[in-house]
């Protein structure tokens, strides 16, 4: 047999994949299973047309755009499965693309906002450390998991650079403003580390602090600090680069920043720039909003 209980069985027992994926993959081809109920037809029947009336009929449903698409995904994993069995003869999901996801535009904080959060109190407990951390987030547009592996070796206090070992292991050297170069000197000054290959950020035995961490400490920080959006350090790193674009319209710059292998990531900077842009244009443009009330016949403009 080869419907899609096996294939939910060979995820479990075979694979041993987590209780949370199989559940997802079970959905998904939940959803293949009752089409093919509903059209009185077998699932290892499919052709690439069966495929494409069964997201065409996901669309019809009103189910997103993105849980389509992992459907799609759940599928072409079934019928490569039934492929390498020799139950069919091609896989029919494979050339079958779902509808584009709109993408989400990331929430930033306004520059006010940014200042807010980064002045911290340093004769609060942990203070200099913390603010050295908000300041080197907001100031260098780092991810977390760049933040936390940082050792003091890294940074060039002279020029003002540090190294950052950025996703696949990849180096790249980013800029340390005035006020994050100040906080890192107070928190050297006060932590005292052992030596110069200590992380910056530690926690017990010298480890560097862990990403959850990190995470919990930015949240409460935000909250302590009168900034009531949903703060972490991503917000962070989309601030910063919302706010290099902004005044510099350089994308390239932001994208090496950024350590983006792939321009198209940074672009969604774009679009926020644009709409600061446009709001710009609506606040100050005297024609830009629609008036309440509509010019009288005869009447002229200034």
């Amino acid at each position: 047999m080869h419907g899609t209980g096996d294939f939910i069985r060979h995820l479990r027992d075979a694979r041993g994949m987590s209780s949370h994926t199989v559940d997802a993959y079970s959905r998904d081809l939940a959803r293949l299973d009752a089409y093919a109920e509903a059209i009185a037809r077998d699932v290892t029947t499919f052709g690439a047309e069966d495929i494409r009336a069964c997201v065409a009929d996901a669309n019809r449903r009103g189910l997103s755009a993105k849980t389509v698409q992992r459907n799609l995904s759940a599928w072409r994993s079934y019928y490569q499965w039934l492929l390498k069995n020799a139950v069919i003869a091609a896989n029919p999901a494979a050339g079958i693309r779902g509808p584009k996801a709109a993408r989400k535009l990331p929430q930033v904080l306004d520059v006010d906002e940014a200042v807010q959060l980064v002045s911290i109190d340093t004769a609060a407990p942990l203070g200099v450390r913390d603010r050295a951390m908000m300041e080197l987030f907001y100031s260098s547009g780092l991810r977390v998991s760049e933040l936390c592996g940082l050792r003091w070796n890294a940074l060039d206090a002279d020029t003002g650079l540090i190294k950052v070992l950025g996703k696949g292991s990849k180096e790249r050297v980013v800029p340390v403003g005035s006020h994050a170069l100040a906080a890192l000197e107070a928190w050297r000054n006060d932590s005292a580390p052992a030596h110069n290959d200590a992380f910056i950020f530690n926690g017990r035995n010298g480890a560097a602090l862990s990403t959850r961490a990190v995470q919990k400490r930015v949240r409460e920080l935000s909250l302590r600090q009168g900034i009531f959006k949903r703060v972490h350090p991503h917000l962070l790193r989309h601030s910063f680069a919302s706010h290099v674009l902004e005044s510099s319209g350089d994308l390239r710059a932001v994208q090496e920043l950024l350590g983006h292998a792939d321009i198209s990531t940074t672009q969604i900077y774009t679009h926020l720039d644009f709409q600061h842009l446009a709001k710009v244009y609506d606040q100050a443009h005297p024609r830009a909003k629609r008036k309440a009330t509509t010019e009288k016949p005869g009447e002229t403009d200034d």
